[in-house]
This record gives C-alpha cells, sequence and structure tokens, in this order.
C-alpha cells in the first residue's frame, strides 16, 4: 500500500497537519499517511515539549475520521535519527511503499539532518509548501542536490515502480496554522489529554503518561 510518512513533534497537533496530509494523500494517490510522533527531535529544544503521551492524543484527535494512523513507533524501535526510522519501517513493513512527505521548512534546513542524502536514497520525498520558507528551500544545499531528481505528482502517482531519490513538489493554498501559535494561545492544551489511555494506531500498544523513550 503506497503510504506517506510525515514527523514531527505535534506539540500540539492542529488542523493543517490534518489539511496538508489529506491534500498529499489525494495528490499521490495514497492509501493512508502515517504521523510519527517524535519522542525527541535533535534540532529542537526540550523546553516547552509535552508529554508524548499528549501529543499522540491531540494528534488522534485531528486525525479522526480520515485515513491517518497516528504512531510513536520510533520509541518502540528505539531509533533517534529519521535515516535510521525510514530504514527501520521499510525493513518491518515490507509490503508498504513509503513516501516521505515534509514541509518546505524543512526542506531549508535538510542538510543539517543526518545522512540526509541516504534519506533521499530510502525512499521518495514530496515537500509541501509553506508560507515564507518556498525562497529559503529553493536556495538550499539539499534542493541542490534534489534539484536533479525531480518528478511531478501525477507522474508519480501513474507510476508501477518507485524509485529513490525523487522530489516531488506539492503546492496548495497556505494554511496560517501553526503549533507555536496554538500553545501561545493555550499553554496548559496538554493537561486536557492527562490520564487518557490509548493506543497506537500502527503498534497497537498502549501510550501511558510519562512515556517518552527516544526519537527523531
Amino acid at each position: 500500500m503506497p503510504t506517506g510518512l510525515l514527523g514531527g513533534s505535534f506539540n500540539p497537533a492542529h488542523g493543517g497537519h490534518r489539511r496538508v496530509s489529506l491534500f498529499a494523500a489525494r495528490a499521490l494517490g495514497l492509501d493512508e499517511v502515517w504521523w510519527l510522533v517524535s519522542p525527541g527531535n535533535p534540532l529542537k529544544p526540550k523546553a516547552g515539549m509535552a508529554p508524548l503521551a499528549a501529543r499522540v492524543r491531540s494528534a488522534q484527535r485531528q486525525a479522526k475520521g480520515a485515513r491517518i494512523r497516528v504512531t510513536a513507533i520510533e520509541r518502540q524501535l528505539g531509533t533517534v535519527y529519521t535515516v535510521d526510522t525510514l530504514r527501520a519501517l521499510k525493513r518491518r513493513f515490507p509490503r508498504r511503499r513509503f513516501v516521505w512527505l515534509m514541509g518546505a521548512d524543512n526542506l531549508a534546513q535538510f542538510h543539517r539532518w543526518k545522512a540526509w542524502r541516504q534519506i533521499a536514497r530510502e525512499m521518495p520525498i514530496a515537500v509541501i509548501a509553506r508560507p515564507g520558507y518556498d525562497d529559503a528551500a529553493l536556495a538550499s544545499p539539499a534542493m541542490a542536490w534534489l534539484r536533479r531528481y525531480r518528478l511531478a505528482a501525477p507522474a508519480f502517482r501513474n507510476r508501477g515502480e518507485w524509485s529513490a531519490p525523487a522530489l516531488i513538489e506539492l503546492r496548495f493554498d497556505p494554511d496560517p496554522r501553526s503549533a507555536t501559535a496554538l500553545r501561545q494561545a493555550d499553554p496548559d492544551w496538554a493537561s486536557r489529554y492527562k490520564g487518557v489511555l490509548t493506543r497506537d494506531h500502527v503498534t497497537h500498544s498502549l501510550i501511558h503518561d510519562g512515556t517518552e523513550g527516544r526519537g527523531a
């Protein structure tokens, strides 16, 4: 099954995550999208990061009714970096065809990620435009390398074999929502999810408060 992977802290998840996921699924012909809720991002400060369980629950609330699965599988895999997570997912789910989804803001600093060229070789990458980041993404070292592998969305969706590297650029109406703005407006948002048990949509394991583990 063709499956999109959208990684992030989801601190908290919001309607913009849902909207971009559904848009990418339609544009690329994906069966579903998995939200990889990261236990910890090496490029982001730990201060202000809500517990993993609260972030998973906020994501599940936003994903309700859509072909989106919310998972904290990185905690179970014990992976720290994205490249290791993607390799582990490919081994664990060999019948799925994965495509990595990222915003233009991440492409702008993609060259700072560990083994970023290897990430591009693991699976196709679809980049979604984000207001204010397009110029930085186009001028980034990663884009200079990936530009030769550009592929139009219809060509990607219709071909029988997925190969990598492949870069698909997706453009849609800007969405102004952000997790930063939501935290500023509601600093105590995570407290509403405290004590509520939930199961991981992929591993089906229970996610408890205070269970952080490692992440990518």
